[in-house]
């Protein structure tokens, strides 16, 4: 073959090479593009089905709970600023309902059980409010409800050193003087759990309501630090005297880091007067002495046989949507239409008492204080625990049953 052939056959086949691999190219980059289009739009297909299940999921869960579970929006924490509810175990609504649905005890809840107002022997409501619990709105709301459903409202004067636990003829007095009240009352009052019947008194209506114990304690110590605090503790008793400046400025992270006394929480240990409010428990443990150890288990076992035995609601102010529900399907004599009363008044009733001298704590200071409120944070999770219970009981579709002694309305509908 010739130079010149030889030349012409390579250029030829280079040619033919060049347009192999010229139409070569454009095949896998579009086969490439077509792969990805394809997969993402498997991944969409498959993302949107995945969450139209799992909104049908969610769907029929609502359905299986309750009827007015979802309705009210009863699944969690209600008030904001605390840190009790967040997390969806055993102490929330929707995880007690879980739990409760998963052990097969659904089926077994008795509203009838759960119902100590039938147990009571007059229609007089006697609320030993704890401090520091939103307290303050609940008396708000039962002044409001108390011309709405027509009962007498009453509360104990403010004091100028209050006096929590009583002597056995200080409560009988304080008990005779509350049963002779014209009926329907309710009657509120700053005191341990006082039992009427140990003086063969006719047995009232308990209420109360708790809060997460850490967050409750530091409530407590900027609430008597607050400005108008001592404002109006001087308008009302002049010859008060003033703190000192140094324990006016104290602030409890130092407060619990630094191991000041005043926020050293030791087991077994008992501090009486009005400044010791570390032990919600003693509201409901009772007078005896043996209530006022700081977070024993005696006083905590004591404590909870009364909330069971005694108290018709107690109520969670974590929880508070779900505690007005539970007064109103228990106590409708008093409480019919609260929840009404709270939706049109809210931002007034949230306002009351609060305190905006109070600085944020960090989460790692209030872990220290839990470690020594190992007892305090059981009680108050066993009263949680047992309103959730009386909420899904309520809704249930047994209702309470009246006993005929008792006016209709009295004990529930």
């Amino acid at each position: 073959m010739s130079l010149g052939a030889d030349r012409s056959y390579k250029m030829k086949l280079r040619d033919v090479e060049n347009a192999f691999k010229y139409r070569r190219i454009p095949y896998p980059k579009r086969s490439v593009e077509l792969i990805a289009l394809l997969a993402i739009s498997c991944t969409f297909f498959l993302f949107m089905h995945t969450n139209k299940l799992n909104s049908r999921l969610k769907e029929m869960e609502v359905k299986l709970q309750p009827s007015e579970f979802s309705a009210l929006g009863l699944t969690g924490n209600h008030v904001s600023g605390h840190d009790a509810g967040k997390h969806d175990d055993i102490n929330t609504l929707h995880g007690t309902y879980q739990y409760l649905k998963s052990t097969g005890q659904m089926s077994s809840l008795n509203v009838r059980d759960l119902n100590n107002t039938r147990k009571a022997q007059m229609e007089l409501v006697f609320f030993n409010r704890v401090p520091k619990v939103g307290s303050q709105t609940f008396m708000e709301l039962l002044r409001r409800l108390s011309e709405r459903n027509n009962f007498q409202f009453h509360r104990d004067a403010v004091q100028k050193v209050e006096t929590i636990r009583l002597a056995e003829d200080q409560q009988q007095e304080m008990a005779e003087v509350i049963s002779e009240l014209p009926e329907p009352s309710v009657f509120i009052k700053h005191v341990c759990f006082t039992n009427f019947t140990k003086f063969n008194l006719p047995k009232p209506i308990y209420l109360n309501v708790v809060r997460d114990p850490v967050e409750r304690v530091i409530s407590w110590f900027y609430y008597v630090r607050a400005p108008w605090y001592f404002v109006e503790r001087k308008a009302a008793f002049p010859d008060l005297p003033l703190p000192h400046p140094a324990w006016l400025k104290k602030d409890f992270e130092t407060c619990v880091t630094s191991g000041d006394q005043e926020c050293t929480y030791t087991q077994g240990v008992t501090v009486e007067g009005i400044g010791d409010h570390r032990r919600q428990s003693l509201f409901f443990c009772g007078h005896d002495y043996e209530c006022t150890p700081f977070n024993t288990v005696g006083a905590l076992e004591k404590a909870k046989f009364a909330v069971e035995q005694q108290y018709a609601v107690v109520g969670v102010l974590e929880d508070l949507n779900t505690t007005l529900s539970v007064l109103e399907k228990y106590v409708p004599r008093f409480f019919e239409g609260v929840r009404d009363i709270y939706a049109t008044s809210a931002e007034y009733l949230t306002k009351i008492n609060k305190n905006n001298f109070k600085p944020p704590v960090s989460e790692s200071v209030k872990d220290i204080v839990r470690r020594n409120f190992t007892n305090e944070i059981e009680f108050y999770q066993f009263c949680r625990q047992r309103l959730h219970k009386q909420y899904l009981a309520a809704h249930l579709p047994q209702r309470i049953i009246t006993d005929s002694a008792h006016p209709p309305g009295f004990l529930g509908n």
